[in-house]
């Protein structure tokens, strides 16, 4: 029996095909019989009781350039819905935030991955701070002298948005750097959110892996090699993926993070591990599937829809 499934995402026609998860995903959904329809986050709204959206079903093939055949935009009842998939990327603002609100209000009778509940409540740079045995030398502050302290007791540190993504606002600052003052005045004048800072860890040169877990499970690993004079691993600015086993630590780490992402309904999750330390949980548009198969020939996207299927009583 196919399940009705909705993708909220960014636009479906721009995306990667050879990188993005979630065109990964509807290319699984696809091949299991399920129906599809897209919308973004912007063609969604609360009316009259009701969470509708301006949606397109959608088939999709893998050629580059004509990925995608799309109907007719049409209205559509979510709670119709017997998945809807919160895909689009951050940033984690405000519009996120009040979208989660208004995707909880299908469940339980829809089924929203990931809970938008935990998502909301468990942003990346956050949960992390659950589990402080697991993770580097950390600091949330946005107190100037707090973060100098830091700094001075650290020396090499890290420090970025809270909320970013991507890499971006992401700075390395070692013990000759003098800028933390600026950087902090940069980020004070547009934002009066909080700064994170953690201790720079060098092991970060070998790169920083991406573990995936699927319904609390580890199911594989990519590592994310930095591009020549950067810092930063992210494959949005120049990082390299290249093959990578678990190893003995990362499955520590995934063993005491899991039945927490299990328990709160986060099936598709990536974590950041660099060296021994967990950087990391990636709930919100988690990425590595496409990256991950190529090298160990893991079908994770298969693994993701099983889990969901036995949640809806295939």
């Amino acid at each position: 029996m196919p399940l009705k499934i909705a993708f909220q995402m960014d636009p479906i026609t721009a995306v990667n095909i050879n990188a993005d998860s979630t065109f990964r995903l509807a290319e699984e959904a696809q091949a299991r019989g399920h129906e599809m329809c897209f919308y973004t986050v912007d063609n969604m709204s609360w009316r009259d009781g009701k969470v509708i959206a301006r949606a397109q079903k959608f088939e999709v093939r893998r050629v580059q350039g004509d990925h995608v055949t799309l109907e007719a935009e049409a209205e559509l009842d979510l709670s119709e819905m017997d998945v809807v998939w919160l895909r689009q990327d951050p940033p984690f603002d405000m519009g996120y935030i009040t979208n989660t609100h208004l995707l909880e209000f299908l469940m339980p009778e829809v089924l929203v991955v990931n809970d938008p509940f935990w998502v909301r409540n468990y942003p990346e740079k956050l949960l992390v701070l659950r589990f402080p045995e697991l993770i580097p030398p950390t600091m949330i502050a946005r107190n100037l002298q707090d973060l100098k302290d830091f700094k001075h007791k650290h020396g090499d540190i890290i420090l970025k948005p809270l909320y970013g993504n991507g890499g971006a606002g992401v700075f390395r600052l070692d013990p000759k750097d003098r800028n933390l003052a600026s950087l902090h005045e940069l980020f004070a004048g547009f934002s009066r959110e909080p700064l994170i800072a953690q201790k720079f860890i060098p092991d970060v040169s070998n790169g920083d892996k991406r573990v995936i877990l699927v319904d609390g499970e580890a199911v594989g690993a990519i590592n994310r090699v930095p591009a020549e004079g950067e810092t930063r691993s992210n494959m949005h600015v120049g990082g390299r993926p290249e093959k990578i086993g678990l190893s003995a630590r990362d499955k520590e780490i995934c063993a005491a993070i899991g039945p927490l992402l299990r328990e709160k309904g986060q099936v598709f999750v990536g974590i950041d591990v660099i060296g021994n330390y967990l950087t990391e949980i990636n709930v919100t548009s988690p990425t590595g599937i496409q990256e991950l198969e190529r090298f160990d020939g893991i079908n994770v996207a298969e693994k993701i829809w099983q889990v969901i299927e036995a949640k809806r009583g295939l």
